[in-house]
């Protein structure tokens, strides 16, 4: 008897995401970089997420069967940042430090 096994091959992309990080510490403070982090890791298939607080950007690399680009922008907005043409969930953005507040 054989049996033949066939995985579904994963399909994965990247999406950079313009953001509002305005603080220039965020990946050495506790709070930012981390809230940042774990909130977008909340949508499904996230496999990395690169932040890059020079830029104000978000690189996040994902599996395109398990969440969209849309579901990564509004996990980051529920983190209290802008993303894209997202804006910032107010509730979130207030209880950012002050650090990551416009000024």
């Amino acid at each position: 008897m054989l049996t033949l096994g066939v995985q579904a091959q994963e399909q994965t992309g990247t999406i950079t995401i313009k953001t509002s990080i305005v603080c220039d510490h965020c990946m050495k403070c506790d709070d930012c970089g981390y809230n940042i982090d774990t909130s977008v890791r909340k949508a499904k298939g996230i496999k990395k997420v690169e932040i890059d607080p020079e830029k104000s950007t978000v690189e996040v690399t994902y599996r395109t069967d398990k969440t969209t680009p849309e579901e990564i922008r509004v996990a980051l907005s529920k983190a209290g940042y802008d993303a894209d043409d997202v804006k910032a969930d107010p509730a979130a953005y207030a209880k950012l430090d002050g650090c990551c507040k416009k000024d």
